[in-house]
């Protein structure tokens, strides 16, 4: 078993160098639409921190595991949101940081619909080590850092949203060495309502797609159930080369604290090495003091 989960690992090193560095995915998407969106900044109307942790394929050694922040909120003028992020992606002896701010502009279409339309900027910070100074492979550490930038488009009310961006616009070689590293362009769609089973069960269907060229495209179908205003509990399925089921549960700690976690099982050839995917989420959101008349819930 351990010459199998060696083997696994080298063949996902190899077929890293020579693919494209993509960006993470994340089970629970929906409640960190900031990192693939800049036009989601301020959204919420209020200071948000996202603290999120992906351990994939545990079990499995070298396996990719990722970590996340980020932080939000609408200015003064709350046409204006700004944002930050940090995202740390390691893949055995690879390592990708991303720091990258955002900013958003609202433009109001009704009473209860805005659009916003948003910018990414900053910069990507990837390192290759050596695993052994002997490896005639292996025969130097990579160290680099790029610029990037990317633009979102965001639409929606407390009820519907729907999205459009491309977080890294530009088409870098990461490593600039002997392995290519390309940080490639990819394209994201969002969308998502919520309805009203009674008056304690919400029903929350969300999708997110995603474009890579020279990857294959993935889709994200998400259901959710939100039981007073307190519990989620829901189910994820992922179409793309490597499938998978996943399940969450969040829970509302207090009016300001939100923990949750999430369960992905593999339906490709890496199911057997692994005992699947843990997904840690901590949210932390200002609750806000209402003088006038009571607004509903922000479910996105």
């Amino acid at each position: 078993m351990k010459k199998a989960n060696l083997l696994l690992a080298v063949l996902l090193f190899a077929g890293a160098f020579a693919s494209a560095q993509q960006l993470p995915q994340f089970t629970q998407y929906m409640y960190n639409t900031i990192s693939v969106n800049p036009a989601y900044a301020g959204s919420r109307e209020t200071l948000n921190a996202t603290i999120l942790h992906r351990n994939q394929w545990a079990g499995l050694e070298g396996n990719p595991r990722t970590s996340t922040f980020s932080v939000h909120s609408p200015l003064k003028n709350e046409k204006i949101g700004l944002g930050v992020s940090y995202i740390n992606d390691r893949l055995g002896f690879e390592s990708t940081n991303y720091f990258y701010g955002d900013f958003s502009y609202t433009v109001p279409v009704s009473a209860e619909v805005n659009m916003r339309f948003g910018l990414k900027g900053g910069v990507t910070s990837y390192s290759l080590e050596n695993p052994d100074p002997n490896d005639q492979f292996f025969n130097a550490n990579f160290n680099s850092l790029n610029p990037n930038f990317g633009a979102g488009f965001y639409i929606g009310s407390n009820r519907w949203y729907a999205g459009i961006s491309s977080p890294r616009i530009l088409n870098t070689d990461l490593n600039e060495g002997e392995f290519q590293a390309l940080e490639r362009n990819s394209y994201y769609a969002i969308g998502g309502l919520v309805l009203d089973l009674s008056a304690t069960t919400i029903f929350k269907p969300t999708i997110i797609t995603k474009f890579t060229n020279g990857a294959p495209a993935t889709y994200d179908f998400t259901i959710n159930f939100l039981f007073n205003e307190k519990f989620w509990i829901g189910t994820s399925y992922r179409v793309n080369d490597a499938s998978n089921f996943g399940a969450m549960m969040d829970y509302q700690v207090s009016k300001d604290i939100r923990i949750g976690y999430a369960y992905d099982l593999p339906t490709s050839t890496v199911r057997p090495y692994t005992g699947g995917t843990h997904e840690i989420i901590l949210i932390y959101e200002l609750a806000k003091k209402v003088l006038g008349p009571i607004k509903s819930p922000r479910y996105f």
